[in-house]
């Protein structure tokens, strides 16, 4: 599937306690991204009832909540930003987890690489870059084809969550969603809050900058896969 990225490395600042995280302890948590191997989730997450991946998980302060929450739950993170990445490890040391992976790559080439199909109980996307500019909407991650994907890794009943504080990027998804007949939207509309997800400090920011929250939550109904070119 040939995509345009959807976001951009920067040098974004890092600070000491990440840099050191990220040096001691990313060969322990992190998974190097390969092409054409699927991982195996039951030697990745041993004991554990489900698998949740999040895509584009920031600077993990929800990935590592519900992580300690729902110790029975595998979290497997897709970051691309180091920061980010060294800020979770270093949530995973201090909180002692064992239920928590990261891959630093490319999540579509993650999912269509690396992710079984049919093998996920659910998948998070919590305030992907809304892009907002016209110009760059060609950068938005969530389109059609990528929902395909997504739902083609989807275990059937599994659930897909998604957040953002950004009104024309979740109307934009919406559009996505009914082009995509795996997924069902138990609401019609957008989902109320879902009590469970922790509120980060991004989308009380988002907040007090007066943007609504918008949450999209559905459901794969179906264990017919569409044929995806990948």
């Amino acid at each position: 599937m040939y995509h345009i990225r959807s976001y951009v490395l920067r040098q974004g600042k890092i600070t000491k306690a990440q840099a050191k995280a990220y040096a001691e302890w990313k060969d322990t948590y992190c998974i190097p991204f390969e092409r054409g191997k699927f991982l195996d989730f039951s030697f990745l997450f041993p004991e554990k009832e489900q698998v949740v991946l999040e895509i584009g998980f920031g600077m993990g302060e929800a990935t590592a909540e519900l992580a300690q929450k729902m110790l029975k739950v595998g979290f497997l993170g897709i970051e691309v930003h180091t920061p980010g990445v060294g800020r979770l490890l270093w949530e995973i040391r201090r909180r002692n987890l064992s239920n928590v992976r990261i891959i630093q790559a490319d999540a579509i080439l993650v999912l269509q690489d690396m992710i079984p199909p049919e093998s996920l109980d659910g998948v998070h996307i919590f305030f992907p870059d809304p892009w907002p500019k016209k110009r760059h909407h060609k950068r938005r991650l969530i389109t059609t084809d990528f929902l395909n994907l997504v739902a083609s890794r989807m275990k059937e009943e599994a659930y897909l969550y998604m957040v953002t504080d950004w009104e024309d990027y979740a109307f934009w998804i919406m559009e996505k969603v009914s082009q995509c007949p795996l997924l069902k939207n138990p609401y019609d509309t957008f989902a109320p809050p879902i009590p469970w997800r922790p509120k980060t400090a991004f989308e009380q920011k988002g907040i007090r900058a007066g943007r609504k929250i918008h949450e999209i939550y559905l459901k794969k109904q179906t264990s017919s896969i569409p044929s995806i070119e990948l």
